[in-house]
């Protein structure tokens, strides 16, 4: 078992995939505007310990327009316009703890410091060209991460946002875990339905409480 993901990420540095991972990302960013900021690319393991992980949400790839993306899964700096799939997001958390969110900024660190892990399965993007880097490294990469958290004894919930998140459902087996599904949080998905009125933060937080852990404060006003 790994104590950190500084521990994870030794292991997986010296592996085929990771090798060709980087190389791949120093022709990348030698060439064109990439997001995040390279230093930006592993945000989402520095802000949540892996023996703090709560809650593990699933994006696809980042934002690829300027000045979005940072390292965490439909996260956004506060002073950039907060995009549909936040908005979304946050009406659902009104909707489903009966409160208004006050401060609608877009950076979600204050629940990555709760213990919940904003994951992209992609870590990288071209500027203006989403899902430019879907590989087989990062999906080799996604599933050694997978293959972690699935080992973890602690109790996680697991969020699978849209067809691509929800295939991970089969790597998840731990029965200390919940997995929960629900169409992308995005405008082409949630109003399609699927979205709305799914339950899933509550149900989460039920998971939570129900197994002897602090529940996550979703609502944005501190």
């Amino acid at each position: 078992m790994y104590n950190s993901w500084d521990d994870v990420f030794k292991e997986i540095k010296n592996k085929d995939y990771a090798i060709r991972l980087k190389q791949f990302l120093d022709e990348e960013y030698a060439k064109y505007t990439i997001y995040p900021k390279r230093s930006d690319m592993f945000n989402a393991f520095k802000h949540t310990p892996l023996k703090e992980v709560k809650v593990v949400i699933f994006g696809q790839d980042p934002y690829h327009e300027p000045g979005q993306a940072m390292g965490l899964a439909f996260s956004v700096p506060d002073n950039i316009k907060t995009p549909p799939s936040l908005i979304n997001i946050y009406k659902e958390i009104e909707n489903e703890f009966n409160e208004i969110i006050v401060n609608k900024g877009g950076d979600l660190t204050y629940i990555t410091k709760q213990g919940v892990l904003l994951l992209n399965t992609i870590l990288t993007v071209r500027e203006h060209q989403p899902m430019s880097h879907n590989i087989e490294e990062y999906r080799l990469f996604n599933k050694d991460i997978i293959d972690v958290l699935n080992k973890l004894d602690q109790p996680i919930v697991f969020l699978l946002w849209g067809s691509p998140a929800k295939k991970l459902s089969s790597f998840l087996t731990n029965k200390n875990h919940l997995v929960l599904s629900a169409t992308h949080p995005s405008p082409l998905g949630a109003n399609q339905g699927g979205w709305f009125n799914s339950g899933i933060f509550v149900k989460t937080n039920e998971f939570l409480i129900k197994n002897g852990v602090k529940p996550i404060n979703w609502i944005k006003n501190f």
